[in-house]
């Protein structure tokens, strides 16, 4: 189960469709790492943010991490991030309410402490699979 964490500047709140965003990105990441079962998406607004300012005002952000299960490739991760980014253009206007709007996504590793359980049974998820 892919965890995903969307933090996005809070004047974006009309201009990001996180909701037609994430529909596209839980298939995109479950298709290119192989994981299994669904992702879990966290979208946060972060109210107090400063990332700078540009030339037509202050500067917003999203970024978006994606957590999977150790085991994959560094250049299969660096792919997947770049295929976030582009689809972060696709939901995102070229400039924010009062200017530039900075993307980033990182594909991280979870730690090896992570555990999943349902509401029936606990499921034991080995280091190193495909989660």
């Amino acid at each position: 189960m892919p965890h995903i964490t969307i933090d996005y500047s809070g004047e974006l709140e009309a201009a990001f469709d996180r909701r037609a965003f994430v529909r596209e990105l839980h298939p995109m990441v479950l298709a290119r790492t192989g994981s299994a079962g669904v992702c879990k998406t966290f979208c946060r607004p972060a109210a107090e943010t400063y990332a700078g300012e540009g030339e037509a005002g202050p500067v917003a952000f999203v970024h978006v991490e994606v957590g999977l299960l150790p085991g994959r490739p560094e250049p299969l991760k660096a792919r997947l991030a770049e295929q976030v980014l582009a689809l972060l253009d696709k939901h995102l206007p070229a400039a924010g309410p009062g200017g530039e709007v900075i993307r980033s996504a990182e594909i991280r590793d979870l730690a090896a402490s992570y555990r999943l359980r349902n509401a029936r049974r606990a499921v034991p998820v080995p280091h190193g699979s495909g989660g």
